[in-house]
């Protein structure tokens, strides 16, 4: 008697023959994540572009958000499980005002930091910048290895309350083209222009 009912919690397990088995590749799980502040000039560039996105079409298993500037929002959004990200930001790297880059993040390991560098990283975390919250998720293991930023040379991503720049407004149109561009490399399935 109590074999049979070990049988039956062990049969719960196991798939009826009947049951269609899921066919088919299952859809490369994307995150791409606009970062930035929508009252700091250009520094709004990341969340335009994410906005853009959001409205759009996109292939199975890509999903777009806007984290703002609450890099926790990131890590929280990252442990959901990715195969790879696209990050978005206003990013100064000396270039003309509005140029597009397409940037391959090296991101650290939070075990090969000094003890000093280490303990100004996880001394606050209130202020996870996108790098603070991607070095993060990376130590809790939910970093994705393919890992893409699409930045933008800022005018000025300080001043607060100020529009956007004409030549970073431009950029967005480029930025977008570019994850769509990289969305269909990924996932193989065409996207819209």
């Amino acid at each position: 008697m109590v074999e049979d009912r070990f049988a039956a919690w062990q049969a719960l397990g196991i798939p009826a023959e009947d049951e269609a088995a899921p066919t088919g590749p299952v859809p490369l799980r994307v995150l791409v994540a606009g970062v930035g502040n929508l009252l700091r000039a250009d520094d709004a560039f990341g969340v335009v572009v994410a906005h853009r996105l959001m409205a759009m079409d996109l292939p199975a298993g890509v999903k777009v958000v806007e984290t703002g500037i609450g890099g926790i929002a990131l890590v929280q959004e990252l442990q959901e499980g990715y195969d790879a990200m696209v990050i978005i930001d206003a990013v100064d790297r000396g270039r003309p005002p509005g140029h597009v880059m397409l940037i391959e993040l090296e991101i650290p390991h939070v075990d090969d930091m000094e003890w000093g560098e280490r303990y100004d990283f996880l001394a606050d975390v209130h202020l996870a910048t996108p790098t603070r919250a991607l070095i993060m998720s990376k130590s809790l293991g939910v970093l994705p290895d393919k890992l893409l930023m699409v930045g933008c040379q800022p005018v000025d991503a300080e001043t607060p309350g100020i529009p956007m720049s004409p030549e970073v407004t431009a950029a967005c149109d480029v930025a977008v083209r570019e994850v769509l561009r990289h969305l269909a490399e990924l996932t193989g399935a065409p996207t819209e222009p």
